[in-house]
């Protein structure tokens, strides 16, 4: 048996393998199981020789939609995103090849790490550098550019050397001095407020954070795709007072956070101008951007959530919930509530973004994967659906890119179909932001990916005009010198274009027909469905009062 063995390696050693079956076997040693992407000349054998290496490989309809994917499974499951170009031969570089450009230095400047192998042998290398660099420190996509002639060319497999699946990322603590600062600096805070941000989600923390929250007694405020690390119904939840919590808060411990342009900054007149900041980052250069933090603690979330709370712990240490700032917050979380419930129980059609969205929320699993895009679509949404578990919201994030919610969308659901879960995943789209990458509805619909999407139709980018209005206004002249720029068709049928694949449509327009629609998709298990839920095209949101900044006693 040992002598079989033997000759079985010898053969193997001898076989010759082509690039694009060491780039797929590459991925899979480092974990990568699933590819999104468009084959085409010179890649088509690399998405068959990842089929035949394990890897699944889901074909998209815009690269785009393909990449935005491909981050969502990263997200999803701590595993790298790396990207895969095809380019020009090299004995034809500087000839004007097909598709010649310079892509390596190109992704330089977006990508945590760009290369091209420089042989066969090298391949193998190359992606582990990629892999690894995608996770450690701050993760991102990296770049592997594959010349054409590399796809296809042989080399025999003794020749190039076996490369193992990288460790996970090394775990740092924060510095102990600056632990006991950051609790000093608590305990004297008349007003508190933990950020939960994307970090604390991404770095695995909800369970430590859960016992450091409870034990503290701190209020908490989740940013977009940091709800769910702890349940939007947990009664330390401020969400909903969430301009008070921010403007009149005197301490903020910012765990997994970045005070960019969805924190205001973190500055004055969203920010008390003396508030002060405990940072835990995992970058160093993000330590201090904006504001200077009162205690600084760098390195991994969920270590340093431990950290705390063994001090929290071992102090014994809570903050009083009769104070008179969880009296504010509390009141203010009241008096949204009985905004947005008037809002949402009117009964007048078009139905209007509440209405809408309260109907929603009462039929949606607790464990399903929300995802959401648009403008109004969203920033409601974010308020009205709640997230009850990690990880189970995307959207939009820090850069608001637009067209990312249906590639998320079949990420999740096919994460969730290959896990036989049993959670759903609902995609939660404006009108506007569907058009970005509506096509991929034909994936959906080719993997039979039971994704239910609810396009809140307003006819417009922000606004639009009813039908009525619209056909007056064709009579007046040439469209494209009077429409107003963010309008769109009116009473589009978004619907159609599900069921010209195969899967559900549903035309929308009372709270009936949602409810129905909805409750016939979430049954189904077969097929995707859309539902094109017409709202009043001038629709808009609740009118956000930001007051002046006062001090809070205790």
């Amino acid at each position: 048996a040992a002598v079989w063995c033997n000759v079985l390696e010898l053969c193997r050693n001898m076989e010759e393998v082509t690039g694009a079956q060491l780039i797929a076997e590459s991925l899979k040693a480092q974990k990568v199981e699933y590819m999104f992407g468009i084959v085409g000349v010179p890649v088509i054998e690399v998405a068959m020789a990842a089929q035949a290496a394990g890897i699944k490989y889901v074909g998209m309809r815009n690269e785009q939609a393909a990449c935005y994917a491909a981050s969502a499974i990263g997200y999803l499951t701590g595993r790298p995103v790396v990207v895969i170009g095809g380019s020009s031969d090299r004995n034809q570089e500087t000839t004007g090849a097909f598709q010649e450009f310079p892509q390596v230095e190109a992704c330089r400047l977006y990508s945590k790490f760009a290369a091209r192998p420089s042989s066969l042998e090298a391949i193998p290398s190359v992606i582990e550098k990629a892999a690894r660099t995608s996770m450690y420190g701050r993760p991102g996509a990296c770049y592997v550019d594959i010349a054409g002639d590399m796809v296809n060319a042989k080399v025999d497999r003794s020749k190039v050397r076996e490369v193992s699946c990288c460790p996970p990322p090394p775990v740092s603590l924060a510095d102990h001095d600056e632990i006991t600062k950051a609790i000093s600096v608590l305990k004297t805070a008349k007003a508190p407020l933990i950020i939960i941000g994307k970090g604390a989600a991404y770095g695995r923390a909800e369970t430590v954070l859960k016992e450091f929250v409870e034990m503290s007694g701190l209020p908490f405020l989740p940013t977009p795709m940091g709800k769910g690390v702890l349940p939007d119904d947990h009664p330390n939840c401020v969400a909903a007072a969430r301009s008070r919590a921010l403007l009149q808060a005197d301490v903020v411990l910012l765990l997994g956070a970045r005070l960019n342009w969805i924190l205001h900054f973190g500055l004055p007149p969203r920010f008390n101008p003396d508030v002060k900041i405990i940072q835990v980052e995992l970058c160093p250069e993000e330590m201090g951007n904006n504001v200077r933090p009162a205690a600084a603690l760098l390195g991994d979330i969920n270590a340093i959530v431990t950290q705390l709370l063994a001090c929290v712990r071992k102090e014994g240490w809570k903050y009083p919930s009769n104070t008179e700032w969880w009296s504010t917050l509390k009141e203010k979380i009241a008096a949204n509530a009985k905004m947005s419930k008037a809002l949402a129980l009117k009964e007048t059609l078009p139905m209007n973004y509440y209405t809408v969205f309260h109907h929603i929320s009462q039929l949606l699993p607790h464990d399903c994967i929300i995802v959401s895009e648009g403008a109004n679509t969203m920033d409601i949404g974010r308020t009205m659906l709640n997230n009850y578990l990690p990880r189970h919201r995307l959207d939009a994030g820090t850069f608001g890119t637009m067209g990312v919610g249906l590639g998320f969308a079949i990420a999740a659901a096919a994460l969730e179909k290959s896990e036989n879960s049993g959670r759903r995943v609902v995609c939660v789209e404006g009108d506007s932001a569907f058009g970005f990458s509506g096509m991929e509805v034909e994936t959906m619909c080719r993997y039979n990916l039971p994704v239910v999407l609810i396009v809140v139709n307003n006819n417009g980018i922000y606004s639009g005009m009813d039908p009525k209005t619209w056909k007056e206004m064709a009579k007046m002249g040439d469209l494209t010198s009077i429409a107003p720029p963010v309008s769109l068709l009116p009473e589009a049928r978004y619907d159609e274009v599900m069921t010209a694949f195969g899967g559900r449509g549903f035309l929308v327009r009372t709270v009936e027909e949602l409810r129905s629609a909805l409750q016939l998709s979430l049954s189904d298990w077969e097929k995707p469905s859309l539902l094109n839920v017409l709202i009043d095209p001038s629709s808009d949101r609740k009118q956000q009062v930001i007051g002046a900044f006062s001090n809070i006693r205790q």
